[in-house]
């Protein structure tokens, strides 16, 4: 790994600071050479502190490391992401993130669509909702219409439409999604079952 330091004329890159778990971004740091290899050193994110102007180990007074998980170099060499496993609140302010958002992971539309379901299921009334009025009549509706769906996704499995085929898993996924949140779960927590089968 080559970086240019050089390429500035303070001798400092960005580094920028991921969590390796939820690839949430957590701050923006500086880094020179030698704040680079103290952190390799010790595992221990530490950056170039423009305004004390030292060395400083991201927690050194808080407590609130970042463990060093992996580091990746852009294109230019002059810009770092580092993937880091966060010790309580990164930013000084006490939020998870410099930017006042929530540490947690995100799966994209996924994530989007249990948010949606979260809402109707919430403050959307039967006569308004499809989803409002399905979880209105309790969780073995909810759990009979994935078994339904399951059903057909493996019939059109067997089948030679494509288009029926994603159409039926759509719908499969989304009660799904249902079903977990009847149960008081989200996504998350299933990705946690697998990811305890890791090998």
């Amino acid at each position: 790994m080559t970086i240019d330091f050089n390429k500035n004329t303070d001798g400092l890159v960005p580094a920028i600071i991921q969590d390796a778990s939820t690839k949430s971004v957590l701050m923006l740091g500086y880094m020179n050479a030698e704040a680079f290899e103290k952190t390799k050193a010790t595992k221990l994110v530490t950056f170039f502190s423009r305004t004390k102007n030292r060395l400083w180990t991201k927690g050194e007074e808080s407590g609130n490391v970042l463990h060093l998980v992996d580091i990746k170099l852009d294109c230019d060499n002059d810009t770092l992401l580092m993937s880091v496993n966060p010790k309580g609140p990164t930013c000084h302010k006490g939020t998870d993130t410099c930017w006042g958002e929530d540490n947690m992971s995100n799966y994209g539309f996924i994530s989007h669509l249990e948010a949606i379901i979260e809402d109707r299921r919430l403050h959307s009334k039967p006569s308004e909702s499809y989803v409002s009025s399905l979880f209105a009549k309790g969780i073995n509706k909810v759990a009979q219409k994935v078994g339904e769906e399951a059903v057909e996704v493996v019939i059109e499995a067997k089948d030679n439409d494509d288009n029926l085929f994603l159409n039926e898993s759509a719908d499969l996924l989304f009660h799904y999604l249902m079903l977990l949140q009847a149960k008081g779960f989200k996504i998350e927590d299933v990705i946690s079952v697998l990811k305890g089968r890791e090998k």
